[in-house]
């Protein structure tokens, strides 16, 4: 039977479990819209394709399936870009689709093409350096073939943002539906890899420390291994410190938790790391410069060095390990598990996470203080929602220094910060997409200036009566950027403040919830009255732009 293509590409998306695409519909791309009406793949309009993009990836982050948008041609794809290079460096499965002029009219000037003939854009080349795969199909007799291609990459455990493009007539092309037969669309059966030898060594490693730490990574989370990390952890008292992406491997109120590592963190991970380890064990983390403090020495420095990935790509890509394992972190340490029950336990003292450390490499106890001191209604908030909610909530967070310091994540809770490539202005749209995942209670938080690139996209989530809670952070100015110029620049201010709107007028206009959190009393009134899980909140809450976090940036 002949179908067209527009209406393959839908069944293909169908047969890899997509069930949402978030995009906006265009002339270019309107034939794989009318294959949409009639499928089981919801369609989800947004406000702008950045906001799509990010919507996209913030429902492959907590589903753990694909994630999908479309558009159309010239500025309905460019305007993917950000999003896309962020899902790109967070390694999430995007699948874009987007439309194109007619191939018989390349590269003579026609309305919004990207065909790089004749002068127009070249969207391959646009696209190259933040997709693992991108083409536009200029003819059907080849498409079992790009789609295998997509498929392999969208199913692989390191995937990434694939992007395909149809040109208008080729939509409307017919090719047989037995196509659909030979091409991949299901998961291969993971054959484990034997690292026997090389979990024995690590478990040798393990058991000769004296005190050893796991650094955790998002790989955990990827992975499921959450439980395994904790088991780990507990038996043989190791402490855990993650990175930023992976708060929540372990409970963060656990007595074996360091809290978690970087240049923007007050605990003590840093500290206990450079003053008492002696084996570091990297599970899942990449170590990139947030993590690692701008690869300082110091935490390397006179240990042993384990690390554990499923990506061949970031074993030993920072630093020498003196056991490397590729490998799936769940399995891996379920592994280690077994072997070190089969032995006797070690006779060690047991640890205090809370004894003095010497040096000052990080913050001091007294700059923690004063950094709390500085933002009392932020912390107040976070240990109310922490309380309110200890399990069973999703949180995308723009700011990510206060919820770092502030709130403690529990295994039953999931974080998602503002990784990628650090794009403000995500955590609206990507907490949307994640909310058409998990029905859980959602929280967007972020500051006025990020708000403010993404606030439209607000009545995406009244459109589809969505229930969101969005907390926003008033200092009427570009936080990060307003502390450089302040401690590096002799508080030459430029192109950091502005005027805000009136965000209780903004709220009603959206037909939204609107609360204001200026003193200690209003959170209670807050935390007593409002409808975190049905409705859509928008809280408001006013810092000072002069008080700033104490870390001092290394640039």
């Amino acid at each position: 039977m002949q179908i067209l293509v527009s209406e393959l590409i839908v069944r293909y998306m169908e047969r890899l479990g997509i069930e949402y695409i978030f995009g906006m519909p265009g002339a270019h791309i309107l034939p794989v819209y009318d294959s949409l009406y009639d499928s089981s793949i919801k369609a989800i309009l947004a406000k702008h394709e950045q906001g799509a993009s990010f919507m996209a990836g913030g429902y492959a982050r907590a589903s753990g399936k694909i994630g999908a948008c479309i558009t159309t041609a010239g500025p309905g794809a460019t305007n993917l870009v950000t999003g896309i290079a962020n899902a790109y460096a967070d390694r999430q499965p995007l699948l874009i689709i987007t439309g194109e002029t007619s191939t018989h009219i390349f590269g003579k000037g026609g309305l919004q093409e990207s065909s790089g003939e004749g002068g127009s854009i070249d969207q391959n080349a646009l696209f190259k350096g933040i997709t693992r795969y991108n083409k536009i199909i200029e003819r059907s007799d080849y498409l079992a073939n790009v789609l295998n291609r997509a498929s392999s990459i969208l199913l692989s455990a390191n995937s990434g943002p694939v992007l395909l493009s149809f040109p208008y007539n080729i939509q409307k092309e017919l090719v047989d539906e037995s196509l659909l037969d030979h091409i991949k669309t299901q998961r291969n059966i993971r054959i484990k890899p034997d690292n026997s030898q090389l979990v024995s060594k690590l478990s040798t490693l393990v058991r000769e420390a004296e005190n050893p730490v796991i650094v955790a990574g998002f790989g955990c989370i990827k992975s499921g291994g959450q439980q395994v990390v904790s088991e780990l952890s507990k038996m043989l008292q190791i402490p855990v410190t993650t990175s930023l992406k992976a708060k929540g491997v372990i409970d963060e109120q656990s007595p074996y938790s360091l809290g978690s590592l970087g240049v923007t963190s007050y605990s003590k991970a840093y500290q206990y790391i450079c003053e008492k380890s002696d084996l570091l064990i990297f599970l899942g983390s990449a170590f990139n410069e947030r993590t690692s403090y701008l690869w300082d020495k110091n935490l390397m420095d006179n240990k042993k060095i384990a690390q554990v990935d499923i990506n061949e790509e970031q074993l030993e890509k920072v630093f020498k390990a003196d056991v490397a394992i590729y490998g799936d972190i769940k399995d891996v340490v379920s592994d280690l598990l077994k072997q070190l029950k089969t032995q006797p336990k070690p006779n060690k003292k047991p640890i205090d996470l809370h004894s003095s450390i010497k040096s000052e490499h990080n913050a001091s106890e007294h700059d923690a203080e004063v950094f709390k001191s500085r933002f009392p209604l932020v912390e107040q908030f976070f240990s109310r929602l922490q309380k309110s909610f200890p399990e069973n909530i999703q949180i995308f967070d723009d700011n990510i220094i206060f919820a770092q310091n502030f709130f403690n994540v529990s295994i039953a809770n999931r974080y998602y910060p503002n990784s990628g490539i650090s794009s403000l202005g995500q955590a609206i749209p990507a907490a949307i997409g994640a909310r058409f995942s998990r029905q859980q209670p959602t929280f967007a938080i972020l500051g006025d200036g990020g708000f403010q690139m993404c606030c439209m996209e607000i009545m995406t989530a009244v459109n589809y009566d969505l229930p969101l809670n969005i907390i926003l952070f008033n200092n009427a100015t570009m936080g990060l950027i307003r502390k450089n110029q302040s401690q590096q620049y002799n508080d030459r201010y430029i192109n950091c403040d502005f005027i805000n709107p009136d965000y209780k007028a903004l709220a009603q206009s959206f037909a939204i919830n609107y609360s204001r959190i200026a003193k200690e009393s209003d959170l209670d009134n807050i935390f007593s009255n409002t409808d975190f899980n049905n409705t859509i909140n928008l809280i408001e809450i006013m810092i000072d732009k002069d008080r700033f976090p104490n870390y001092i940036s290394k640039r």
